[in-house]
């Protein structure tokens, strides 16, 4: 596993800088060496950010996020972790604590040997020994493969890219004006800086491939450490799925976490955005039923969305992590734990593409009524312009259309979190409305206090509550003063159900103890595309009347 890991490792590396010195033989060539410079200073910024990171990180934690370091590990667990870091020649990491019944597990760090790894009550609550031990030991891996340290050096390439292009742009606007030389280099240096977005673009691409691949890796020193695939698999299960393989989980929920605290870019279990939804039973009669499982991979595997959302992710698809994990199992003498056999029955590419289109149509409206204006009026064809007004007006129709599509206010169907997620026609777009009742167990971002989003248990499981009143500064306050007073306690929500990756619920009503709680953002939305069709209608009727 080193030899191809070092391989993909240098590959990736070598292609990013060679994209970068492509573009700096051109710069250098077209503004000669000064920029240099700025490629110095850029390199050397990376570089104490990326030396005071850690630190900061750790101020972050304890202020923000209530992260306790120091904890207590249970000694199953520090007696793994001890195993591992003599096995690999590293230093002991800090352990750190987050009292949120959301799981979710991270590292961050220079090198392997000051890492540093946060774990939450909720990974001690809901895995086994075994699997904690796994999630903790694809932390190790990040560490141990110096992953901190190499998606720092790979992050530069992109931020340089952008650099040279922000720069050459604003001097190309600064020359323009001038004699022909000047016009020349103007033109010259823009073209390199649309050259450079576009490396830019393909670099950002690359970084983000790379970091899928060194998820892989981990996992696969995850396997490695604990000779166990199938605690590994588990663990994404019930963390990414939330789909419980233990029949005891409301046993475990009873029990003490397991830590307790005495006297960036973070590399998570999941990408951050993705560990919300967590814990449906998947236990029937005492044996594990793997069609749940199986019906939490549709959408993976078949809704052409989760390609879309991979390629501009840092983590793979937990479906993909899942088969490739039970490709390692046969080396362990295991069988793969879930082999997903069920066949698609239907292309789902087709809803894909006209839920593209109902997100886009508004703004292409749009942007034709604000071209056609502009030629109508700079070639003085005034008799004409009632076309834009008439686009505005159709783009103001499409937005109330879209709105009605990703909002369907027929009826909120009774549902469980298990029913949802099996769900494999839904999207960022298409939604599902839908009545849920549970238990609000965290926040959405676990132990943070300016995060205003849920957590909700139900019989079947839990999934991620967004939470968005229209103005940012009233989540805010929400988060800060009054989500507290939410946790623990039984909760009815209405709203719509998403994945993007994540499936989770846009929230439009909350009620608690008796009180209901309304989100006024789809109000609002719904009032703004009102009141933009009226205006355009009255763009409308102004053409007619100047004409």
């Amino acid at each position: 596993m080193r030899k191809i890991l070092f391989g993909v490792s240098a590959a990736t590396l070598a292609l990013l800088y060679g994209l970068l010195a492509l573009i700096l033989l051109i710069v250098f060539d077209l503004v000669g060496v000064p920029l240099i410079v700025a490629l110095i200073g850029s390199a050397i910024a990376l570089f104490i950010q990326f030396l005071i990171s850690p630190p900061l990180t750790d101020l972050t934690q304890r202020l923000f996020y209530k992260t306790k370091f120091g904890a207590d590990v249970p000694e199953y667990l520090r007696e793994f972790i001890e195993e591992v870091c003599r096995e690999h020649k590293m230093k002991y990491p800090r352990i750190g604590y987050i009292d949120d019944g959301a799981p979710n597990a991270f590292t961050y760090g220079h090198t392997k040997n000051n890492a540093r790894i946060v774990l939450t009550r909720g990974i001690f609550e809901l895995l086994t020994e075994d699997e904690v031990k796994a999630v903790v030991a694809h932390e190790l891996g990040h560490a141990v493969h110096y992953d901190m340290l190499l998606m720092t050096v790979a992050e530069l390439v992109p931020m340089v890219l952008y650099g040279i292009a922000r720069g050459l742009l604003e001097g190309a606007k600064s020359s323009t004006g001038g004699d022909s030389d000047d016009n020349k280099t103007a033109a010259a240096e823009a073209a390199v800086a649309a050259i450079a977005y576009v490396l830019y673009i393909v670099a950002q691409y690359i970084v983000l491939w790379f970091s899928r691949t060194r998820e892989y890796f981990a996992d696969e020193f995850a396997v490695d450490a604990t000779r166990d695939p199938e605690s590994l698999s588990r663990a994404l299960i019930q963390i990414g799925f939330g789909l419980s393989t233990h029949a005891d989980i409301k046993a475990k929920k009873d029990k003490k976490s397991g830590m307790s605290a005495s006297a960036t870019n973070a590399m998570g279990i999941f990408d951050t955005k993705a560990s919300k939804s967590l814990v449906v039973s998947c236990f029937v009669n005492g044996e594990i039923d793997k069609t749940h499982i199986k019906n939490a991979m549709k959408w993976e595997l078949w809704n052409t969305w989760a390609k879309w959302y991979e390629l501009n992710s840092t983590h793979p698809l937990i479906s993909k992590r899942l088969q490739a994990i039970d490709r390692l199992a046969p080396q362990y003498g295991k069988a793969p734990f879930v082999e997903f056999d069920l066949v698609k029955p239907e292309s789902y590419f087709d809803d894909f593409l006209r839920e593209i289109g109902i997100g886009i149509a508004p703004v292409i409206a749009f942007l034709g009524a604000g071209a056609t204006g502009a030629f109508f009026y700079f070639t003085e064809k005034m008799s004409l312009l009632w076309i834009p007004a008439a686009l505005l007006i159709l783009s103001a129709i499409l937005s109330l259309l879209k709105y009605r599509f990703t909002h369907p206010t027929k009826a909120y169907h009774e549902a469980t979190v298990a029913g949802l997620i099996a769900e494999p026609k839904v999207s960022g777009i298409r939604s599902i409305p839908c009545e849920l009742q549970g238990t609000i167990i965290g926040r959405g971002d676990p132990g943070c206090i300016f995060n205003e989003d849920f957590v909700l248990q139900d019989e079947t499981g839990i999934i991620f509550l967004d939470y968005n009143q229209p103005l940012f500064i009233l989540n805010k306050i929400f988060a800060i003063f009054k989500a507290k007073k939410n946790l623990d306690r039984t909760a009815v929500i209405r709203g719509w159900y998403r994945r993007s990756p994540i499936p989770y619920v846009e929230l439009y009503t909350m009620e608690i103890g008796g009180k209901t709680k309304k989100i006024f953002t789809y109000g609002v939305g719904k009032v703004l595309r009102w009141l933009y069709l009226l205006i355009a209608i009255a763009a409308l009727a102004a053409v007619f009347v100047l004409l």
